[in-house]
């Protein structure tokens, strides 16, 4: 194209002819500024201000058919559920009950059945022989004949006459002729016939009198099922919806809403792709999910809005299910009654809108679990325990802290147990998790010591969990309620820094972390551990501060929201860590008597196995590094001799483990450098800080300067601690 095409002529040049027509030059400037004074003198008129650019590129010849193809998405050739083999074990199970269940109500109605048809039967019979002589004279053309008498037609009377003889003749030959033949074979049967014979042709004649017999409205079999009236989606009932969430760009004028595939059936529901106006994102729409459900004429459960990951935020899809997810028949938990479990491969644990299976590899990762209350969030915790106890390998660790026992049907399986926040289940838990902290840091040694060919990815493999010799076996350790740990006066520091340690080491040497809290906030789940956990499962809450805590930072702003979840949405959830995107789950229900017995057949396998260990044993068992009921402040305190201002640390270690040799004495064994970083860490918790301490020596002369801690210090921290406890 060239620039006169583009631009049009040249009118820079003198007055002349332009394609035969005369021009005048008009002479054009600059815009002025708005910071340039206006009384100025305008720019010259000969300024010549360069070549005029086009702001839109010239439009691209067509792509050719194999860019176009290439850029297609193909749809599968076949349907999910024939591809996936528990879809496919699902859809023949339900024909099987299906066919199972019309079967038996109609074989425990046959003898109604019966009944009905032999009292209509007498009834069938006159219809029968009422129906045979109508057919026989001809009664269907006696209105035709009486109107050629009306209308005094002779000749066309004589030829309906003539036509209605015939017609008689034949009939009656037909119908004296079957009577015959019937009355023949039934004397034949009756004479020399079997008696079960002369039975079924009774029988037989009866239900066809009694069928005949029966009203219209009054049909003999009754439906051994009713249909649901579910209404169809169309993209007139989409559109309706749409138009009324009260959206103003959805409404407008200008408006342009495209559905970029058909919408089809997809499982137990309807799925719809739709492509919104610009400007309106599927974050608009999932805010007013139950806007959007009474457009569609729909339960709340059953319709369900998301994003489509990787696209862009206007590209929806809406999947509307036949019955609300909550209260839809849920596929059998593979693993209730039968089955084993490998926490490297992933389990099922729940299923999608659409009744398909969701698994969950609990090996490397650790797990959040928020919710509001009564949402089933304990019952999603002990599933997922009773998942880790179907491994023989796997060693349990469950703290419920509510103290109504909702874990109790892990005790045959635990190796830790307690239930309760009183202060021995807190002592309880502080020293199961100082021998928590202890074994992650003896498994990174032997890890870090093993051959690269055994260990090349210096983690736990199956290999080496199936070794009990190098005691790498996987660990589950469950927390419900969390925030009572991390909340406590005295030890919640403590916890924190402890399990903090394990969400961020602990998946890659075997120690899996499930925290379960009903308040999702910065106290009961702190920073460094919602931060750095891969798995998150999070049922309704209430706000998006909430939702983040859980789900992970500006979830609620990039759509994962379940904050849209309803109080009937018991046991629903949005699944985040396996695979790329999230997704909404419903768990498994299995209340406390089935959760029971799946950990009777767990315990028997473990007994088999020969890994039964710890509180499953004997229920009087406590942890075996469990610190003994002391203070360590008061302690260091205590070795600090009335006129000491300060002290090195490790003088403060050795003394330490003279006065407690049982919870001290590993201390006083560590080489020079460990030492005063042992005391450092212990202290940590508690907000004393170490620092450079100078001590003269015995013969007056300096001493280097070493890490050390000062009486005033330690104090301030006991008062502070103290404090909070009087407070709360």
């Amino acid at each position: 194209m060239t620039d006169t095409e583009l631009f049009g002529p040249d009118l820079g040049t003198a007055p002349g002819d332009v394609e035969g027509h005369r021009a005048d030059v008009i002479p054009l400037r600059k815009p002025v500024p708005a910071d340039t004074d206006t009384d100025t003198d305008p720019a010259p008129a000969d300024v010549d201000d360069g070549p005029a650019v086009p702001v839109d590129a010239p439009a691209l010849r067509r792509p050719s058919w194999r860019t176009m193809v290439q850029g297609e998405k193909r749809r599968p050739i076949f349907p999910a559920w024939l591809l996936s083999r528990d879809a496919l074990k699902a859809q023949v199970r339900w024909v099987l009950s299906h066919t199972g269940h019309v079967f038996a109500f109609h074989a425990v109605r046959t003898p109604v059945y019966a009944a009905t048809l032999a009292v209509r039967s007498p009834q069938g019979a006159l219809r029968l022989v009422s129906g045979a002589f109508r057919w026989a004279s001809d009664a269907d053309g006696r209105p035709v004949r009486a109107k050629a008498i009306e209308r005094a037609d002779a000749g066309e009377y004589l030829r309906l006459q003539r036509q209605r003889d015939g017609r008689v003749k034949l009939r009656a030959t037909i119908l004296a002729t079957a009577t015959l033949t019937v009355g023949i074979l039934l004397t034949a049967l009756i004479l020399v016939g079997p008696a079960w014979g002369l039975a079924l042709t009774l029988m037989g004649v009866t239900a066809g009198l009694g069928f005949l017999g029966a009203p219209e409205d009054k049909p003999i079999v009754a439906p051994a099922v009713v249909r649901a009236q579910v209404q169809r989606l169309t993209s007139l009932i989409v559109l309706r919806a749409l138009s009324s969430l009260g959206i103003a760009a959805l409404n407008s004028k200008d408006a342009h809403i495209n559905f970029p595939a058909p919408i089809t059936r997809d499982g137990p529901g309807w799925r719809a792709d739709v492509e919104l106006p610009y400007g309106v994102t599927v974050n608009e729409v999932m805010d007013k999910r139950d806007k959007l459900a009474s457009g569609l004429r729909r339960p709340l459960g059953c319709v369900w809005p998301e994003k489509v990951t990787g696209e862009h935020p206007g590209l929806m899809t809406l999947w509307v299910g036949d019955k609300d997810m909550a209260g839809a028949e849920q596929p059998k938990w593979p693993l209730d009654k039968t089955g084993s479990v490998s926490l490297f491969k992933a389990a099922p644990f729940g299923t999608d809108q659409r009744g398909r299976m969701v698994g969950l590899t609990m090996m490397f990762v650790s797990v959040i679990i928020g919710a509001v209350p009564r949402m089933g969030k304990t019952f999603l915790l002990r599933l997922l325990l009773l998942i880790a106890a179907l491994d023989v390998l796997a060693e349990i660790h469950a703290h419920e802290l509510k103290g109504t026992g909702d874990l109790s049907p892990l005790e045959p399986v635990a190796h830790r147990y307690s239930s309760g926040e009183e202060d021995e289940d807190i002592e309880y838990g502080i020293a199961d998790m100082r021998d928590m902290r202890a074994e992650l840091r003896r498994r990174a040694k032997v890890i870090r010591g093993l051959p690269r060919d055994l260990c090349p990815e210096n983690k736990v493999t199956p290999e080496l969990a199936a070794k009990r010799s190098l005691g790498l076996h996987p660990i589950v350790i469950a927390v419900d309620e969390c925030q009572v740990w991390f909340e406590h006066a005295k030890y919640g520091a403590e916890f924190e820094e402890i399990c903090t340690d394990l969400v961020k080491r602990g998946p890659a040497l075997g120690i899996i972390l499930i925290l379960a809290t009903q308040r999702p906030d910065a106290k009961s789940l702190p920073t460094g551990i919602s931060a750095n956990a891969i798995v998150r499962m999070c049922m309704k809450v209430m706000d998006h501060t909430a939702n983040d805590m859980v789900l992970g930072t500006s979830a609620h702003k990039n759509g994962i929201r379940a904050t849209m979840f309803s109080r009937e949405d018991r046991g629903i959830m949005y699944f985040v860590g396996e695979g790329a995107d999230a997704r909404i789950v419903r768990s498994f229900y299995k209340d406390a008597i089935a959760a029971e017995r799946i950990a009777l057949r767990a315990r028997g396998m473990r007994e088999a196995a020969g890994t039964l260990s710890g509180y499953a044993l004997d229920k009087t068992d406590t942890p075996v590094a469990a610190a003994p009921a002391h203070d360590l402040l008061a302690d260091v305190l205590a070795v600090m001799h009335g006129d000491e201002a300060k002290l090195w640390n490790e003088t403060v270690v050795d003394r330490l483990a003279a006065l407690r040799p049982d919870a001290y004495g590993p201390w006083a064994t560590l080489d020079a450098k460990s030492k005063p970083a042992q005391l450092t860490a212990a202290l940590k918790p508690f907000g004393v800080k170490t620092k450079g301490v100078w001590l003269a020596t015995d013969d007056g002369g300096g001493s280097p300067n070493r890490v050390g801690i000062t009486r005033s210090d330690i104090t301030t921290a006991i008062t502070k601690r103290d404090g909070r406890a009087a407070s709360d």
